[in-house]
């Protein structure tokens, strides 16, 4: 399997997560897990395909992050579906799954089978699969403060709901990923913590979505700060997912700015 096989598998993969998009607003939930599920089986078959190619997990370049990104966002998708019905999420996070897709596709990067010493720790690909999962679904958390920011005359206690239980289970995957990354970095680096840049973007990432916990248990009325608290803490999550690579502070000191190359 070659990276040249991408754009044949994410098209097809796409086109079934837009097909089930449409079978949730004509209510034929049948065809709504036929589809998205056949999607995510085609865009995971390509992932198992370069992981055997490459020798290595898929997880180095930001090419390969953004193609796990990809994955997960539908996968976010019809977990919420599944959970709230909502129509419109399985057609927000097809459209958010193809932007990184033409991403890809359009800076395809180098995928190379070796590894430098530091990735190649056993801890480095759970510490990156879930903090991809993580972001996946506080992307979909994002997404749905943006609605209720937009829609008027109309009661969010559902909307919260859902918007609180995805940052829930965001953050505990968050913290997951954040414990495997320092297990990581003890057998890489010899220390579990050492404020690198990457590291105190990832701090204050956490920090930011536990100040969005605590302020909806102690303001529950005042949805709208907590949105905009929302939408500050996944602008940190950008930063440290990529943003970081292009900050000052990170040329030629981050220890994690390989992921550019």
């Amino acid at each position: 399997m070659s990276w040249d096989s991408f754009i044949y598998f994410a098209l097809a993969a796409v086109l079934c997560w837009s097909t089930g998009a449409y079978f949730a607003w004509k209510g034929k939930d049948g065809k709504v897990w036929f589809f998205t599920l056949a999607g995510l089986a085609v865009f995971f078959a390509f992932i198992i395909g370069m992981w055997v190619s490459l020798e290595r997990p898929p997880l180095r370049t930001m090419g390969e992050t953004r193609m796990w990104y990809s994955f997960f966002l539908p996968l976010a998708g019809i977990i919420v579906y599944g959970r709230w019905r909502y129509k419109w999420i399985l057609s927000f996070s097809t459209l958010l799954s193809l932007v990184f897709i033409c991403v890809n596709v359009f800076k395809p990067g180098i995928h190379a089978k070796s590894l430098m010493p530091a990735l190649q720790s056993p801890w480095f690909a759970p510490h990156v699969i879930v903090y991809m999962f993580a972001y996946a679904l506080l992307g979909a958390a994002t997404l749905m403060a943006i609605y209720m920011l937009f829609k008027k005359g109309k009661s969010m206690d559902r909307e919260l709901n859902i918007c609180d239980n995805l940052v829930y289970v965001g953050l505990a995957f968050l913290s997951i990923g954040m414990l495997f990354g320092a297990l990581w970095a003890k057998e890489a680096w010899g220390h579990y913590w050492a404020w690198d840049p990457k590291e105190t973007w990832a701090a204050i990432t956490w920090l930011c979505y536990l100040t969005f916990v605590h302020y909806r248990h102690i303001r529950p009325a005042d949805w709208k700060k907590a949105c905009l608290i929302l939408l500050l803490a996944f602008i940190c999550l950008q930063i440290c997912w990529w943003g970081i690579n292009y900050l000052p502070s990170a040329k030629g000191q981050s220890i994690h700015t390989y992921s550019t190359r």
